[in-house]
């Protein structure tokens, strides 16, 4: 019996392409780089499944170029917005993702990226190794104190929610904003406050990015939200890059509106070496590593070929972003 050909945009984790390579004819791009445009459209031809990554463009083009067979659109990632959903379900195709796994693996990056920020931690690190520390001093890279301060959190989904159990532990006053959210914060024992943007933006301490990127949601961090904000704000993103208007970002740092930011997403991304946001010492980037742990990517692998291999024989995926395809 023929397997079914599938096509695999990157290397992931060998606990996922075993299980694919089981059932499947695997064509799997081997490059660090995410594959061009023309690569994926002519490797997409005539293919059953496509296990994409959140760097990939997966629209209507690409269905088109896989043509009728194609049966499924597996995502390693949570964030589905380099696939066009409404296309795909359309068509039928069920897409799946990897939801629930990389919660507390990104929540705990997110405080480590609060607390560095806070702290100034990487600019520390910098200080020794250029050799600038001379001795102790009173007044050396301050920061800003984490305990019993307030903590708002723009989206408060699996993520957002996870940072706020977290910030029970520093004692926080937690504000949240998202008008999507139905949670019970005396029945989820979190403490957590609903409020909206404009209170959340000026009352915070530290501000914590985890809405999912949407036209809604494009640059809501603004010239306007950052004149909201305390002078001595951190803002955190960790989430996706275009919430955050990167060309404001940088006349707030640089002009003292906020006080530091850290990053582990951008806009565009990757950064470009030579962008003005890089010269700044009160900001942390890093290159998008919020999941990046052994255990969850190794699980992610999983999930997304076991979406992947459900697909393929007709099967509900474990994790589908458009079950209507069902009905």
């Amino acid at each position: 019996m023929t397997k079914p050909m599938v096509f695999i945009t990157r290397r992931i984790p060998e606990e996922g392409l075993a299980i694919i390579a089981q059932s499947c004819e695997v064509d799997l791009w081997p490059g660090e780089l995410p594959p061009p445009r023309e690569v994926i459209l002519q490797r997409s031809k005539g293919v059953e499944g496509i296990l994409s990554l959140l760097t990939d463009k997966i629209d209507a083009e690409v269905m088109d170029a896989a043509g009728s067979r194609l049966k499924v659109i597996s995502n390693y990632a949570v964030g589905i917005d380099n696939i066009a959903l409404a296309e795909a379900t359309k068509r039928g195709i069920p897409v799946g993702n990897t939801p629930g796994v990389l919660t507390e693996t990104t929540a705990d990056f997110a405080f480590c990226m609060l607390m560095s920020a806070a702290r100034r931690i990487a600019e520390g690190d910098r200080y020794v190794r250029s050799g600038r520390w001379k001795t102790w001093g009173p007044k050396l890279l301050l920061g800003q104190d984490i305990y019993e301060a307030t903590l708002g959190i723009i989206g408060f989904g699996r993520i957002g929610r996870a940072v706020a159990r977290r910030a029970q532990g520093f004692n926080m006053r937690v504000l949240y904003y998202d008008p999507m959210s139905a949670i019970d914060d005396e029945e989820a024992g979190i403490g957590a406050i609903s409020t909206d943007l404009d209170t959340l933006l000026r009352e915070a301490d530290f501000i914590s990015i985890h809405t999912p990127l949407t036209e809604a949601t494009y640059h809501m961090i603004d010239n306007q939200a950052f004149s909201n904000m305390k002078s001595t704000a951190v803002l955190i993103n960790t989430a996706r890059g275009g919430v955050v208007d990167p060309d404001a970002l940088y006349h707030a740092l640089s002009e003292g509106r906020i006080a530091s930011a850290a990053l582990d997403v951008t806009d565009p991304e990757p950064i470009s070496p030579d962008n003005p946001l890089l010269e700044l010492d009160n900001l942390i980037i890093t290159p998008h590593i919020g999941s990046a742990s052994v255990a969850t990517r190794n699980k992610m692998a999983r999930m997304a070929a076991e979406n992947l291999i459900a697909g393929l024989k007709g099967e509900k995926l474990p994790n589908c972003v458009n079950p209507e395809v069902y009905i």
